[in-house]
């Protein structure tokens, strides 16, 4: 019972948004250092930086610049808010700031080889399905040699929707009775599998970004399950292949 398996990587195989909120508040701090005695409470400043940050992701996608630019949209926003003029220099400072995030460590989730290892040596065919840059999810690829177990089966695409599983299930030939999305987001990962029709695992985060946050209103016509751990992933899916049996 073969199967085709296609996993996030950033909060799914990898840790990502730990080191985007790490940033934001340092963002925080300085804003609220900058803007002292005009008024603004850190929660407004991070509204006002999510608000944007996904603003620009509805537009453009996942694109690298999105996330710099919100610092500085957020900062100009205040700025011109409350008369405080704008210096250059501190635009130049929010700008590599939010650019720092991307050169992060990459830290695997616990047991992410383990499940990979697993699922391989049961003959599933795996693939890798990730939004944002080429370059950047290349390096982080390539610093966990995920290759190994995903081979040229690697897809990055800068928009993660219905559209886009679409065309990689087409264009791959996937039989989609027997294909799986593994990945943290509702939004990009979830819906989008489920409306294909084929399974999801929803993994779950400890803290998730607001964009992935959005309810459910497709029916799955396989299986859909919602687990905690890297490691349950092996046994959900076997477990759902034998109670199913052969057809």
């Amino acid at each position: 019972m073969k199967q085709s398996i296609l996993f996030d990587l950033d909060d799914t195989l990898i840790y990502c948004n730990k080191y985007f909120y790490f940033v934001i508040d340092q963002f925080t701090d300085l804003m609220s250092d900058w803007f002292r005695g005009y008024g603004i409470s850190a929660q407004e400043i991070r509204d006002k930086q999510t608000e944007i940050d996904i603003a620009g992701v509805h537009v453009s996608g996942f694109k690298s610049d999105h996330f710099p630019q919100s610092f500085i949209g957020t900062y100009q926003h205040y700025s011109d808010l409350l008369g405080r003029a704008i210096s250059p220099v501190e635009v130049d400072m929010l700008w590599k700031l939010g650019r720092s995030v991307y050169d992060h460590e990459v830290e695997p989730y616990p047991f992410m080889e383990e499940t990979l290892d697993e699922l391989a040596s049961k003959g599933h065919e795996l693939h890798l399905y990730t939004g944002g840059e080429m370059l950047i999810q290349q390096r982080k690829i390539k610093e966990m040699q995920l290759e190994r177990y995903f081979g040229p089966r690697i897809y990055v695409r800068s928009m993660k929707n219905i559209e886009a599983m679409e065309n990689i299930l087409r264009e791959g030939k996937f039989d989609r009775k027997s294909t799986w999305m593994i990945g943290n987001s509702i939004r990009t990962d979830v819906i989008p599998a489920l409306t294909s029709g084929i399974h999801a695992i929803h993994m779950k985060t400890d803290s998730e970004w607001a964009y992935n946050i959005v309810g459910i209103d497709v029916e799955p016509k396989g299986a859909f399950f919602t687990l905690d751990q890297l490691r349950d992933v092996p046994t959900s899916i076997h477990t759902y292949l034998n109670q199913r049996g052969p057809n």
